[in-house]
């Protein structure tokens, strides 16, 4: 009854009025003409903006060739020896205005006409100068002739004439007394005027190029503006159309969806929230998008209902998991307490044998004994390693300088272990890295860890540990070149009991793992057979129980 009600609800909503599909794709043509409109706007005004764009590029070339000509003209006159070569740049430079003025009179032909004009007669001027200047030093050979103490006087000749021909001027008429109306002071005095009207004029030519550039870019900005106050006009008006063409479609909509959810409320305050939703009728051929989502959201309540078993599956699997390791920790612990006293018996026993051992005694005796004492210093060993595993042991924070604890700990894991072909590294962004930890278990977790690098490097190797902050935590890399693991072995790693060791108890990793999560942290591994293996732990810098 419910599910037909739905249903009947759904195709009354439906009868006689435009379908879904219809209403959206009508509101989206409006919107798209109205986009289309601008669209158009904006390519037009992105036409214009390009074009200003590639003018602008000329008007900057123009202002730096009419910088560079500035620089060389004053280059030209300051160093003679420098002369040719300056004099050659400075009519590339104006050459290449003149090419430039091809595309400038294309876009702004009165700003060419001008720049021409000052081009041509700053040519004009620049060789007239060079006329001069040669006059002026054939005049100076005259002058060396007519007067010999004008000989001495030559550097400071050469090095005025080019650069302050009008003191030049009066030097020579203060030493060599020579009149006003001289030739070489009359050409010298001239070429200063000279000097002064090229210089005034590579600044018009200056000044003309900046004026293009700053027109040029004050037309890029203009059309800018234009563009963004079509979009400032054209926006809103999409926003209204948009906003009424929304309600126009959403107002059928929201009563539709209003009629499901009461259906769906009363169905599920009658079968329970896990109740399958109404299905859609499947001898109803013309389905609207309501049918439609009646039906898509019955089989999304399906696929709920398989997620939430399968996630109950998964917290059943981990639950067992965990009293698995209960049951491991609680036997363990057990068996260790069993085990010590015997062991201390065995162990006490031995040594005591070892000592009243004469040099008479067989040797195999001895043998025998020191293989007694070494073993049962390795069974102590394991049943340690066992009290460790099954102890919860509460933490002792406090401050700990994470990079010495390191250092530490690969010094205790040398002790048992010959390090003499292995090259440890520390790399770390801080000289100081302090955490909240318990010192004694930290520094435990990394000789377990440097104790099974060092076993896994067959010869010459490295163990390189890397420390870096990450987003409030400390990372830390521990890295090694031995033989790696499998990926089958990749996976039981940090389980009790597992190890590839002849001797191991298989406890060592899932004391670090166990470690790491007490101070709130995490721990994995990656690893390749014949390269190598790295761990990563991540630990909080503030202490945060796990």
């Amino acid at each position: 009854m419910p599910a037909a009600r739905t249903i009947g609800i759904a195709r009354m909503y439906n009868h006689g009025r435009m379908s879904l599909r219809k209403k959206i794709i009508f509101s989206f043509f409006i919107s798209a003409l109205i986009i289309g409109i601008l669209a158009t706007f904006e390519y037009i005004n992105f036409i214009q903006v390009k074009n200003q764009m590639g003018f602008l590029e000329v008007a900057d070339s123009a202002r730096d060739r009419s910088l560079k000509i500035l620089r060389h003209e004053k280059n030209f006159f300051l160093f003679p020896d420098q002369a040719a070569r300056e004099s050659a740049a400075t009519l590339d430079y104006l050459k290449q205005l003149d090419s430039l003025n091809g595309d400038i009179e294309a876009e702004d032909p009165a700003a060419a006409a001008n720049l021409t004009n000052l081009v041509a007669t700053y040519r004009t001027q620049f060789s007239n100068i060079q006329s001069s200047l040669t006059q002026i030093a054939q005049g100076n050979d005259s002058l060396k002739t007519s007067f010999p103490t004008a000989a001495s006087l030559e550097p400071v000749i050469q090095a005025g004439s080019r650069d302050n021909p009008s003191l030049v001027a009066n030097y020579l008429q203060s030493y060599l007394s020579l009149p006003p109306t001289n030739p070489q002071i009359v050409a010298l005095r001239q070429l200063d005027a000279q000097i002064t009207q090229l210089r005034s004029q590579s600044d018009n030519i200056v000044a003309a190029a900046n004026d293009l550039d700053k027109n040029t870019r004050n037309n890029a900005n203009s059309v800018i503006r234009q563009s963004q106050i079509e979009i400032l006009v054209v926006f809103p008006l999409f926003l209204m159309i948009g906003l009424g063409a929304l309600l126009y479609v959403s107002s059928d909509v929201v009563k539709k969806l209003r009629a499901l959810t009461g259906a769906v409320e009363r169905i599920s305050r009658m079968f329970g929230p896990r109740s399958p939703r109404p299905a859609v009728d499947e001898g109803h051929v013309h389905k609207d998008e309501v049918d439609i989502l009646v039906d898509k959201f019955n089989r999304m309540n399906q696929l709920r209902t398989d997620w939430e078993r399968k996630i109950q599956e998964k917290n059943q699997e981990a639950l067992l998991q965990a009293k698995k390791l209960a049951a491991i920790g609680t036997l363990a612990s057990g068996v260790a307490h069993e085990l010590n006293n015997p062991l201390n018996n065995i162990s006490l026993s031995a040594q005591v044998l070892k000592k009243k051992i004469s040099s008479d005694e067989p040797p195999a005796v001895a043998r025998i004994v020191n293989d007694i004492v070494g073993q049962t210093e390795r069974v102590r060993d394991i049943v340690s390693n066992l009290l460790e595993f099954a102890r919860e042991r509460e933490l002792q924070r406090q401050e700990v300088e994470v990079n010495s604890l390191i250092r530490s700990a690969y010094h205790l894991a040398g002790k048992a272990a010959d390090t003499s072909a292995i090259r440890f590294e520390l790399d770390s962004q801080e000289a100081v890295n302090v955490i909240e930890a318990d010192r004694p278990q930290l520094e435990r977790v990394f000789v377990n860890l440097f104790a099974n690098a060092i076993a896994a490097i067959e010869g010459e190797g490295r163990i390189i540990v890397r420390i870096r902050p990450k987003k409030g935590n400390l990372e830390i890399l521990v890295s090694d070149t031995g033989r790696g693991m499998s990926a089958a072995d990749r996976e039981k790693v940090f389980d009790p009991f597992f190890t590839r060791k002849d001797k191991g108890t298989g406890l060592g990793l899932a004391i670090v793992m166990n470690t790491i999560q007490k101070h709130g942290g995490q721990i994995s591994v990656i690893s390749e057979e014949g390269i190598g293996t790295i761990f990563e732990i991540i630990l909080p810098v503030k202490g945060k129980e796990a």
